[in-house]
């Protein structure tokens, strides 16, 4: 089957190897950013240039079960590294707002109380610490059926940002509702999955 050759070779590939190349964009945008790269806005341009690539993430964290199911390529070994990578890139993106662009303590909670995209985007950070705090053997092992229950948080977080991204876009923007209707067809996707399960 076509799929094992694809499965053959991501056998073979390491879990360290994701983190060795995950940082690699950060790196590349704080570099462009410091050099006069990112334009006439670079701390605009390195929140959105971070956010983009942590949505990625969780993007891509979302489409591995959809593809075992559906296509029979299985990654799942590399869900977990990719679920905090994202974790990590939310965690930057939400740094360079906080130290490089509000730069102002009384500001924070007056805007994440009264600018809606603020709001829906720290929300969706809060909700990924559970998350990433419980991503490893330990936690699975000690909260049994609840480990994954709980990890279930990882819908709401990736719609959260996809949200964010289209109410962050100014004017009408293609880019953000194509992320919104990749994300909501994987959960589709999953959806479908559990209740066929039901039926049967």
């Amino acid at each position: 089957m076509w799929a094992d050759r694809i499965n053959g070779p991501a056998r073979r590939v390491p879990i360290w190897a994701l983190w060795v190349i995950g940082p690699a964009p950060a790196i590349w945008f704080f570099y462009l950013g410091l050099t006069g790269g990112l334009g006439a806005e670079p701390i605009k341009a390195l929140e959105r240039e971070l956010g983009l690539v942590a949505l990625q993430l969780l993007v891509a964290t979302l489409t591995i079960t959809p593809l075992r199911r559906h296509l029979g390529i299985n990654l799942m070994r590399f869900r977990r590294a990719l679920g905090l990578l994202a974790f990590a890139y939310v965690s930057l993106h939400l740094a360079v707002w906080l130290l490089l662009d509000i730069q102002d303590a009384a500001r924070i909670w007056a805007d994440i109380v009264k600018r809606p995209f603020v709001t829906v985007g720290f929300t969706a950070f809060l909700l990924m610490i559970p998350l990433a705090l419980t991503s490893n053997d330990l936690s699975l092992r000690r909260l049994g059926p609840r480990w994954r229950r709980l990890h279930r948080l990882t819908y709401a977080v990736v719609i959260l940002g996809a949200v964010h991204f289209i109410w962050l876009s100014k004017g009408f923007q293609f880019e953000p509702l194509i992320y919104l209707g990749a994300i909501l067809g994987l959960l589709a996707l999953r959806l479908r999955r559990s209740r066929g399960s039901q039926r049967v």
